[in-house]
């Protein structure tokens, strides 16, 4: 078959009429994920996004690290954010669970391995990762980034996409455990900088903390001078995320 040949046939494609009417319904579905995150989570501010694996057993150090740190966040004002599943979301809830401030919970329907944890005063259910990622984001006065996978990299990688563009505005990112993260940073610095994909200055859209009061100081010398409101521009930016 030719490529004039190839191209018609491409565009003679019959549509089916049942799977685009389902897709087009699919809108209300992430609509009604949307309005119910922003109803539910526009009073839960100042609010930390906690992320990491959700493997990580409960007798593993990183997930006491997530207890501590979560319930040292909570203790300070903030209410805590996870994924709402286990391994260390279910750490963060925890700790945030046994403070003073709300845990709150952004489940995703999984086919295997993501299960609600018991520990979330707020809890909400999404379908799509990319609506519950934007909640992640648009309450968040800044990021704490555990160990993890895949999808802890992608929350990773999101979070410094929209600050890096200004799409969003700027916060705390803190990974934590720094024997974790060494390589991936050195990966940054003698690939990606060098490559030119990223500035040398975008080093600094993060920084590596090791303990919970670290974590919880470095937020608050973030916001000592500003205060955790975003200010007018930063609103506006926000309502375009």
């Amino acid at each position: 078959m030719d490529e004039q040949t190839r191209r018609h046939h491409l565009s003679l494609a019959p549509v089916n009429d049942a799977q685009l009417s389902r897709e087009s319904w699919k809108i209300f579905q992430i609509m009604a994920e949307f309005v119910e995150g922003f109803e539910r989570l526009a009073q839960i501010k100042p609010s930390v996004s906690i992320f990491g694996s959700a493997r990580t057993r409960e007798d593993h150090p990183y997930y006491r690290l997530a207890e501590d740190i979560a319930l040292a966040l909570s203790d300070a004002g903030f209410s805590v954010v996870s994924g709402g599943g286990p391994g260390i979301m279910e750490a963060a809830n925890k700790g945030a669970f046994a403070g003073r401030s709300p845990s709150i919970g952004l489940n995703i329907n999984l086919p295997r391995e993501q299960a609600g944890n018991p520990y979330q005063d707020i809890a909400l259910s999404f379908r799509h990762f990319f609506s519950r990622k934007v909640m992640f984001v648009k309450y968040a006065s800044a990021y704490v980034v555990l160990p993890g996978g895949f999808g802890t990299l992608d929350e990773l990688a999101e979070i410094l996409t929209l600050v890096q563009t200004g799409k969003t505005r700027r916060i705390p990112i803190i990974l934590v455990h720094r024997p974790f993260w060494e390589g991936l940073l050195d990966w940054f610095r003698n690939t990606l900088i060098e490559e030119g994909t990223i500035d040398p200055d975008d080093m600094d859209l993060f920084q590596i903390l090791d303990k919970p009061q670290q974590v919880v100081d470095a937020i608050f010398a973030h916001y000592d001078k500003r205060g955790f409101e975003p200010s007018p521009s930063e609103q506006e930016i926000l309502l375009d995320l």
